[in-house]
Order: C-alpha cells, then sequence, then structure tokens
C-alpha cells in the first residue's frame, strides 16, 4: 500500500496497491500531501468526513463520519428518538467524492456542487454512535463536472446508496 495523507491524526489514508497492480499503462497516483479532508470547502459544523482510508484522486474515495449525536439537527430529528437524516447522508456522500475530486490535480481549486440525484435509497436507520464509511467511485468526469456511484454503510450495512451528480465552479 502506499501512503495518500493523514486522517485527522489518526492512521495514515491509503491507496491499496491491488488498484493500481499490473497495470502498465496507469498512470502513477500522485500522493495527496496533508490531511484530504482538508480538500473540503466545507467546515464544522456542516462537514460530514472526518477520516479518509483510501483515495484514488479523481477516481475513488473510501471515508468515514462517526454520528456523535452532539449534531444540532439531532435535537428536533427526532426528539427522544435521534435519527440522521438520509438528505444529511447524501450530503456526507457528496463531500466523500469532493474529496475524490479535489485531490485530482485537474480539478484542484475548484467549487464542487451538488447538481443532481439519482436512485437514492435508505436502506437503514443511522443513529448516534454509528459510524459511516461513504464510498465513492467516479464513473464519469468531464471538465464541468460528473458522475459517481456512492453508498454509505454502517457495520457492513448498506444504509444510503445513490448516484450523485457533481458540478464544478470557479472556487472564490
Amino acid at each position: 500500500m502506499t501512503a495518500a495523507g493523514s486522517t485527522n491524526g489518526n492512521a495514515p489514508a491509503v491507496v491499496p496497491s491491488e488498484v493500481t497492480a499490473g497495470v502498465a499503462d496507469a498512470p502513477a497516483v500522485p500522493p495527496v500531501v496533508g490531511d484530504p479532508v482538508a480538500l473540503l470547502p466545507h467546515r464544522p459544523p456542516f462537514r460530514f468526513v472526518d477520516a479518509v482510508d483510501e483515495l484514488v484522486p479523481g477516481e475513488h474515495v473510501v471515508a468515514r463520519y462517526r454520528v456523535t449525536g452532539e449534531e444540532a439537527f439531532l435535537a428536533g430529528h427526532f426528539p427522544g428518538n435521534p435519527v440522521f437524516p438520509g438528505v444529511i447522508q447524501l450530503e456526507a456522500l457528496a463531500q466523500a467524492g469532493a474529496i475524490a475530486l479535489l485531490s485530482d490535480a485537474r480539478y484542484a481549486g475548484s467549487l464542487p456542487l451538488f447538481g443532481g440525484v439519482e436512485k437514492a435509497r435508505f436502506r437503514r436507520q443511522v443513529r448516534p454512535g454509528d459510524e459511516m464509511v461513504l464510498t465513492v467511485t467516479m464513473e464519469t468526469l468531464s471538465a464541468r463536472g460528473g458522475w459517481g456511484s456512492a453508498t454509505a454503510t454502517v457495520g457492513g450495512k448498506a444504509c444510503c446508496q445513490a448516484r450523485l451528480f457533481f458540478v464544478l465552479a470557479p472556487a472564490g
């Protein structure tokens, strides 16, 4: 495995060597310097990625977010029975996908925006204490945006799946 950056002081993010091993004409995967989460323009309380475990710039990302129970919106969704909203699960997936985009030199400095969602499905409730594993694989990319397939899991079971459309805008 090759290092791809740190993960908020935890174990280093890695790109599995099997992703590029044995592919003679595959371009070398450039390392991401520093914490890939820092590439996001989002900041708390609206950042829903804690760490990156795998990253192939412009292609694939596996990240994590732990629902702490301290998120302000949980007080009203639902009082006494907090459930992490499905739309925020989609946002977490989009933020993970944005890391895959922004780590690619072609898109560095862009502002990735949500352009659309297709085939969104919510499979199970996510509650405080759950850690979502966010996996996004880019399908098609152009200079203006692209599509990615995304799945969030908790304990190895899908909680949210969707096809996400990213639009790239100039930052600033």
